[in-house]
């Protein structure tokens, strides 16, 4: 018997969405035209928020404070707006926020230019909320998943249920069963026949289920694979997979029989963490590299603000921690690291204490990515930033 479970891709959450790299860059592209855009994030680390009643007390005292900021440099309608968006977030958070596990929360809301997003978070956030042209997306970078989109493949001699991981959760997308016979169903046959027989249902099970595998990496694009199986079904069900799905699986592990996805993302954490070290190492092995021949790489503040602004930044690795006071243009968003007139139109650079959040925004709006580096001090020399640049 064969039976494959309803792709589960693209499923969101009741509550809220996930972290993604396409929405990050989403975000990244907005800038209010006509009023605010309102980031706000809330903790929900069990440890520090322990209940319901005390995250909506936090919730409340971050609405209340960023609504009684001074704000008069705004016009009487951004005022009215600003107002308007706390009331929505307030009242979103009463009637339709559910914490379903989630350990941290975002919300972007700028009423006058008609966005709102809210993002379930999958690790915990300090509490902030920020008023400004442009979403708030810093406490963002580090939680953008490395192993976001990974595929976890769970292979037994009868079952084979695919996962995939997004925002922090594993979601099933497929599920692949073959019933073999069981000692009593052997009737006249040999026990060498039966038992090659066995071998051959089981074989194809597990060329089944590769397949899927398969059909779901190419479907997905999914960058890594990670297997979860017993030791002795290890080398054969890596015989059934293709070369490309042999080159995206970063490790294996064995897990107990039946486990949740919850538990099984608990067992597959090392393999990951491994892998994202890893990953982390050969980028950082690249940037040195570059950086030591005076080629595709920025070091520091200035050399990095600048390329992100000239939308030369492929990879952008910042220490975590790394922040200091830079300057922007209010016209076009350039980032620099000392005060002045943009080179481009001639506009006062405004002040801002968040380098980071500029160097973030420029990199994902003009297509690039972000790691928060968490393995590796080779930064610090370089004020914990640096870059592999495109040109």
């Amino acid at each position: 018997m064969l039976r494959i479970a309803a792709s589960m891709v693209g499923k969101g959450r009741a509550m809220a969405g996930t972290v993604t790299w396409s929405l990050l860059r989403e975000l990244a592209s907005f800038r209010a035209e006509k009023g605010c855009a309102i980031s706000l994030y809330l903790n929900l680390d069990p440890s520090d928020v322990p209940t319901a009643g005390d995250a909506q007390t936090r919730m409340n005292s971050m609405l209340n404070a960023a609504d009684k900021t001074d704000r008069t440099d705004l016009t009487h309608e951004q005022r009215m707006s600003l107002k308007a968006d706390f009331e929505r977030i307030a009242q979103w958070f009463d009637e339709d926020f559910e914490r379903d596990g989630s350990q941290g929360l975002a919300v972007f809301s700028a009423r006058l230019d008609n966005s709102w997003r809210t993002l379930a978070l999958p690790a915990p956030v300090e509490d902030y909320a920020k008023v400004g042209r442009d979403f708030y997306l810093a406490p963002l970078a580090p939680l953008i998943g490395r192993a976001d989109g990974t595929i976890v493949a769970v292979v037994g001699r009868e079952e084979g249920q695919l996962y995939r991981l997004r925002g922090g959760r594993l979601e099933e997308i497929a599920e692949h069963f073959d019933e073999t016979p069981g000692q009593h169903d052997q009737g006249g046959w040999s026990q060498a026949r039966y038992q090659r027989h066995i071998e051959k249902l089981v074989h194809e099970h597990l060329k089944g289920v590769a397949e899927e595998l398969d059909r779901s990496r190419r479907q997905l694009q999914a960058p890594k694979i990670v297997l979860v199986c017993s030791d002795d079904m290890r080398s054969e069900f890596l015989d059934a997979l293709s070369a490309e799905a042999r080159a995206s699986l970063v490790g294996w592990t064995p897990a107990k029989s039946h486990a949740t996805p919850a538990e099984l993302l608990e067992v597959v954490k090392p393999v990951l963490a491994e892998a994202e070290a890893k990953n982390e190492s050969e980028a950082i092995e690249r940037w040195r590299e570059e950086a030591g021949r005076n080629g595709r790489a920025a070091s520091g503040w200035e050399q990095t603000l600048e390329a992100a602004s000239d939308a030369r930044v492929e990879l952008l690795l910042f220490q975590r921690g790394a922040d200091r006071p830079a300057f922007r243009c209010s016209a076009c968003g350039r980032a620099a690291i000392s005060e002045g007139s943009c080179p481009l139109d001639g506009t006062r650079l405004e002040a801002t204490d968040a380098g980071l959040d500029l160097a973030v925004r420029q990199t994902l709006a003009h297509g690039g990515a972000v790691w928060a580096i968490r393995h590796h001090e080779d930064l610090a020399p370089v004020e914990g930033i640096g870059a592999l640049l495109r040109f």
